[in-house]
């Protein structure tokens, strides 16, 4: 039992920013898309977000803090190491925080202001946590192959947070909206998918665990299913991206699910590719966990606190489940 609390912390937080990669990942990517609508089409977009956005981002708070008292040691490796794209992640987020509520109840002579706010503050975390997403996988390295790979994962997440956004906003909205959140997906779609089997094919370079763990066999056998299912989740987004009358049936939000079928494969690949190292090639999750007597009393709080986190995003997103209406406060 002492063994298997590490592990069981570790899937509690992976879980956490796996929701949170996927719920907050859709309204980053709304923000970022901002820009290129119209006034009005502006107010609906972040009504489409409104009541969600606070709930959320409750998941990284979750995760971050499994990770300080579960595995105070890697806490303070990743961190240390992590420190300055922390600190713009966390400042873009407040950024939009901020712009979200002034947004609404500035002068239409300032409105342009927050609204620029709002897509800066969600350009800066999206990018910040693609930096920090990267720098983790290669273990915190610091040479060229490792920045240029953080780099690009940099520039991959927003994308991915796009298309969610675009997936989001064809499921919460009609008409010219929803027709622009189309072509905003079909647009990112190819860049999306190119930038992460390039991704794909560049981890295991930038690390040999990472290629010992995918290229042995028989498991490059058993892991296929996990690149052929974003093989299935991309045809389908390109499908439904170029067949309006898809949409117009009802059929849009399998635009939102080919990305989180996206966002688990990635997901589940990364576990893999990362077990049993919490920080990888330096520290195992054993190594980093607290005392198994710390745990225990720890994880009565998770049992307490993960169900009630869970219930209270369900029962969010069924109040406000159904198409978009006008922001009021």
């Amino acid at each position: 039992m002492d063994d298997a609390l590490p592990l069981i912390f570790m899937s509690v937080m992976g879980l956490a920013m796996l929701i949170y990669v996927i719920l907050d990942g859709y309204d980053l990517g709304v923000g970022i898309l901002l820009p290129w609508a119209s006034d009005a089409d502006k107010d609906m977009m972040v009504a489409s977000i409104g009541p969600f956005w606070d709930a959320n981002e409750t998941w990284l708070v979750l995760g971050v803090g499994v990770l300080l008292i579960a595995f105070p040691q890697a806490h303070g490796i990743i961190l240390t190491s992590l420190y300055l794209p922390v600190a713009l992640m966390l400042l873009g987020l407040t950024l939009r925080g901020v712009a979200f509520d002034f947004r609404v109840k500035a002068k239409d002579r300032h409105r342009g202001v927050w609204n620029a706010a709002f897509a800066a503050g969600s350009w800066i975390a999206a990018v910040s946590q693609g930096w920090m997403l990267g720098a983790y996988i290669t273990g915190f390295r610091d040479d060229a192959l490792a920045t240029l790979f953080s780099l690009g994962i940099a520039f991959t997440l927003p994308a991915a947070y796009v298309l969610l956004g675009s997936g989001w906003l064809v499921m919460k909205t009609e008409g010219n909206l929803q027709s622009l959140a189309v072509k905003w997906g079909r647009r990112a779609l190819w860049p999306m998918m190119i930038a992460l089997i390039a991704i794909s094919v560049a981890t295991p370079l930038v690390s040999a665990t990472v290629f010992d763990k995918w290229f042995g066999f028989p498991q490059l056998f058993a892991l296929a299913p996990i690149p052929l299912a974003c093989a299935v989740a991309f045809a389908t987004l390109w499908h439904v991206f170029n067949r309006p009358r898809v949409i117009a049936a009802g059929y849009g939000w399998l635009i939102f699910a080919a990305m989180v079928l996206i966002c688990v494969m990635a997901t589940i690949g990364l576990a893999y590719s990362m077990y049993p190292y919490i920080v990888m090639d330096r520290l195992t999750v054993w190594q980093a966990a607290s005392s198994p007597d710390a745990l225990k009393i720890i994880l009565f709080g998770v049992v307490i606190t993960l169900p009630a986190i869970l219930g209270y995003t369900v029962f969010v997103y069924r109040v406000f489940w159904g198409k978009a209406t006008e922001l009021r406060y």
